[in-house]
């Protein structure tokens, strides 16, 4: 059996078609201006340089690893209950997409870009104030917890639904970082789908990409062969959650 995750855009008659992101070599639009990016196929590590395998990750951790380029973090959860299937999502500026569902046989690993979609605030080596907020620990950003918060303005998102916006300033929806398990059970990001905002990131965060990754130019390299993958308690030394 295929176990990769296809993506539906919307075609010109209105249909849904599937599309294999591992095919894809550049962008991909739908007459609707709907839009997926393939990128260098990775395969996620974690911090010993070990394969992670979908069978090892626990329930609602975040865990980052930054992709597709070495200075973009990214949010991967295995959530506690399966996630919807053909989320119909709109963009900003009116691109339509879908969202399939999450990965493996419950369909609870997804994956998103962590960099807001409304002022760009992200994970840093400092600090986070966008995390996922596990169902037993309140926010202030919506009515129940389970989602995806930005703590600098109080967007939230939803985690099982494509990382549609659930409340808050932000008007996109995180974009999704597409994931392929391997016949192992091994994972590799493929793509990205949706707004992703990175080149607005390249342009406000200067002094930030050249403490961290020397510059903006290296920053905006492509991430190849393997993304180290760690608990986001790892990654930064302060989460900053509301």
């Amino acid at each position: 059996m295929d176990r990769r995750n296809f993506l539906k855009v919307v075609g010109a008659t209105g249909a849904f078609i599937a599309v294999n992101p591992s095919t894809i070599q550049n962008e991909l639009f739908a007459n609707t201006g709907a839009m997926f990016r393939a990128y260098e196929r990775v395969q996620l590590l974690d911090g010993a340089g070990a394969p992670i395998k979908i069978s090892q990750l626990k329930k609602e951790m975040n865990y980052v690893f930054n992709y597709p380029h070495v200075s973009t973090p990214a949010i991967l959860l295995n959530l506690d209950e399966s996630t919807a299937k053909d989320v119909k999502l709109t963009s900003e500026t009116g691109e339509e997409y879908v969202w399939e569902s999450g990965i493996g046989k419950d369909r609870t690993v997804v994956a998103y870009s962590a960099i807001c979609s409304h002022q760009l605030a992200h994970p840093t080596p400092d600090d986070s104030f966008l995390q996922y907020v596990q169902k037993d620990k309140p926010t202030m950003a919506f009515e129940r917890s389970g989602v995806i918060v930005c703590s600098s303005h109080l967007s939230s998102f939803d985690a099982r639904e494509g990382a549609k916006r659930l409340s808050g300033p932000a008007i996109d929806p995180l974009a999704s970082v597409v994931i392929e398990v391997g016949e192992d059970d091994t994972l590799w990001a493929v793509g990205v789908l949706g707004s992703d905002r990175f080149h607005d990131y390249f342009k406000t965060f200067k002094p930030e990409l050249k403490k961290f990754y020397g510059g903006k130019r290296k920053g905006k390299k492509l991430v190849k062969i393997s993304a180290k993958t760690v608990p986001l308690t790892e990654y930064t030394k302060e989460i900053i959650q509301y």
